[in-house]
């Protein structure tokens, strides 16, 4: 069982990690860590891995997987439990678990510099561009200066086409979009798109500077991640954070 840590100067009692397709026990094209119960993979050796999550993070509970619908709607596990319908969760609450799965799309984790509050976040582009982000941070009583960030694993600008329509999008939003994207020069109709950046953009419209990571390729590293695009049917991987 293989975790990546985000590289970033947290307080010593938050805890983030992402996890890799290795160490599980589902079969292909699942192999072999798919903690997605969504995806067509076998029911019970899902709740094995997520048994094993549990079990080498020592969490006192099942973390709550969220039904994620590409929605800009956050849950917030210190006040409403049973809604699962978001694509984003926030706690102030110690060992409450936040956790996103994804296949491409964006993970984004969030702290405060007291390590008192905490989230994660699903950004696709479709959750990049409909506010996502925003939402997340409005459920934090911290200023947005005092907020931390880590950009997860997910598919890089080299391998996410696109077509005009979402480039165009995320412009209306902000005109420095457009240094996010990048012409294909086989087709006038396509670009290649960076959610890293565009994250880092929206991020830093916030007043959120801190920001680390995005320096993974999930379509690109077939042995550690899974990829929606890349394989159409696969697993998810999760990136989750608590406050120890």
């Amino acid at each position: 069982m293989q975790f990546i840590q985000p590289n970033w100067h947290a307080p010593v009692n938050i805890k983030a990690y992402s996890t890799t397709r290795q160490g599980g026990v589902s079969l292909p094209p699942f192999a072999s860590f798919n903690l997605g119960d969504h995806v067509g993979d076998d029911p019970i050796a899902v709740t094995r891995n997520r048994e094993l999550l549990c079990q080498h993070f020592g969490f006192a509970s099942m973390p709550v997987f969220l039904n994620q619908t590409h929605s800009t709607n956050v849950l917030n596990l210190a006040l409403e439990k049973t809604d699962r319908n978001a694509d984003a969760v926030y706690t102030n609450v110690q060992n409450q678990v936040c956790i996103i799965m994804t296949a491409d799309c964006l993970p984004v984790l969030l702290c405060n510099q007291a390590g008192t509050e905490v989230a994660a976040i699903h950004a696709g582009w479709r959750g990049l561009a409909n506010g996502i982000l925003e939402n997340t941070v409005l459920k934090f009583q911290s200023a947005p200066k005092d907020i931390i960030a880590w950009l997860a694993p997910a598919i890089s600008q080299k391998a996410f086409q696109v077509g005009t329509e979402i480039r165009e999008i995320f412009m209306q939003k902000d005109p420095r979009a457009k240094f996010a994207f990048i012409a294909d020069p086989h087709c006038s109709t396509k670009y290649f798109a960076d959610l890293y950046l565009l994250a880092k953009q929206r991020l830093n419209n916030l007043g959120i500077h801190k920001i680390s990571g995005g320096n993974y390729c999930t379509f690109s590293d077939k042995e550690k991640f899974f990829s929606y695009r890349r394989d159409k049917q696969t697993g998810r991987t999760a990136s989750f954070i608590w406050i120890a």
